[in-house]
């Protein structure tokens, strides 16, 4: 029986069946000659014995082919058997082997180098299917107790109440697919980011943020942002607002915001050698995969390291009708899909995301990947934080939404029930202001 354990410095690591395209386009990056962080990763072929050394085969299928309603009792049944249930001794073994050979012994003070783990599943990555956000990602894992709960919660994620509804969406059922685990060295980012392979203008784009880039990914701050023409020439930096970052710096703490010093904030976390250096890297990923991609880096005192590469959906934008040029509108971080008109939906909260109707323009704060479930019914999203490669952009780009994001007192200056039209592209939400004249004090225009 093959290894359930390989690094990603072997050639079959490359293999996404078994691995799913996540880890095995990380192994393929970093035998493609680009750096990268290294690390292992652990088969679905693990998964799929968890599962039947646990006798959840049929629970699993039983899951898969019910509705909702009655399929509960058996999502819950391999979910929490997932979660607290021992891993099998035949994975348990050569997987606690692998992690004690990553880490290295301990230092003077008991600790061991911190890992990130990363779920992988077969469909995930996949064109049109990112999965971006829906799983489970843990970092600053500095124990075997801790690194053993991660793998299961990575398994265990498979059938979390978000990952079903998305994969219902995309007609995926959850028996007939499989999750793998990716384990590397976790970087200890001085400014993390993303970047876009290709953009609607025919140049790429790059984002970037301090430290972990979490902050970028669940839409907290606003990134950095740096765009490249055709040429590969930098034509336009746009500082970012970024308040925090995301360190992994104390051991046993795990993640932790804290705040920028003031001077930074607004200081680009990157000069022009690391965008271009950032620019080659993308386009050696595009050439590996045969298409566009969308990336995620991070940067530590030893360089730029690569942590995804995954496929990128992008469209040419309809013209807009002229009428709306005449409106005022305000500059963002365009997503890179479409134009979309309709009613803005103001929302402060969460807990408000019942309003939203089909055909609204989400207007909203924090574009985290939670507001995936409405995806499906908006015209468009409009967020004061995020970035073009936050996860909800991703998840935007899958289904054709616009999205401008990071827009500056979007909640305040568009006026709730107004129409907006979202340019994707461009990046420009505009909106019909009221004959009262309250919906817009400093406009982009």
């Amino acid at each position: 029986m093959p290894a359930f354990v390989v690094p990603l410095t072997d050639p079959a690591a490359t293999d996404a069946n078994r691995f799913g395209p996540k880890a095995a386009n990380q192994a393929a990056l970093g035998q493609a000659g680009l750096p990268f962080p290294g690390g292992f990763c652990l088969g679905a072929d693990a998964y799929m014995a968890q599962i039947a050394s646990l006798d959840l085969d049929e629970a699993a299928r039983m899951a898969g082919e019910l509705g909702f309603l009655d399929s509960r009792p058996y999502v819950s049944k391999v979910r929490i058997a997932m979660f607290d249930a021992p891993i099998a001794d035949a994975i348990n073994g050569e997987l606690l082997a692998a992690y004690r050979e990553l880490t290295g012994e301990p230092d003077e003070n008991g600790n061991v180098m911190p890992v990130a783990v990363r779920s992988s599943a077969l469909m995930e990555d996949t064109e049109g299917s990112s999965f971006a956000g829906q799983f489970q990602t843990f970092l600053g894992i500095d124990n075997e107790t801790d690194f053993i709960t991660a793998v299961r919660a990575c398994w265990g994620a498979l059938w979390s109440s978000r990952a079903l509804q998305y994969m219902e969406a995309a007609g995926i059922r959850p028996a007939e697919t499989g999750m793998s685990v990716l384990v590397q060295p976790l970087v200890q980012a001085i400014a993390s980011g993303g970047g876009l392979s290709r953009t609607p203008s025919g140049g790429c784009s790059v984002t970037a943020t301090w430290g972990l880039g979490e902050s970028i990914a669940q839409g907290e701050v606003v990134p950095d942002r740096y765009d490249i023409n055709g040429e590969g020439e930098l034509v336009d930096t746009m500082a970012g607002r970024k308040a925090h970052g995301i360190q992994c710096s104390v051991h046993g703490a795990g993640p932790t915001a804290k705040a920028i010093e003031k001077d930074l904030v607004s200081e680009p976390c990157l000069n022009e050698d690391q965008v271009l250096e950032l620019v080659k890297y993308m386009e050696t990923a595009a050439k590996m995969m045969g298409q566009p991609v969308e990336i995620e880096w991070a940067m530590d005192e030893a360089g730029i390291k690569m942590l995804q590469a995954r496929p990128l959906a992008l469209e040419p934008a309809p013209v807009p009708d002229a009428i709306w040029l005449k409106h005022p509108g305000l500059r963002g971080h365009p997503g890179g899909m479409g134009w979309g008109a309709g009613r803005a939906c103001v929302i402060n909260c969460e807990c408000e995301i019942g309003r939203v109707n089909y055909g609204d323009v989400l207007v909203t704060k924090v574009a985290g990947p939670a507001l995936a479930t409405v995806l499906p019914k908006v015209a468009g999203v409009v967020a004061e934080l995020g970035g073009s490669t936050s996860h909800l952009a991703s998840l935007a780009r899958e289904r054709g939404v616009p999205v401008v994001l990071g827009v500056l007192d979007a909640t305040t200056q568009i006026p709730d029930g107004s129409q907006v039209g979202v340019d994707g592209v461009a990046g420009i939400v505009r909106w019909i202001a009221d004959k009262s004249g309250t919906a817009s004090q400093k406009p982009y225009m």
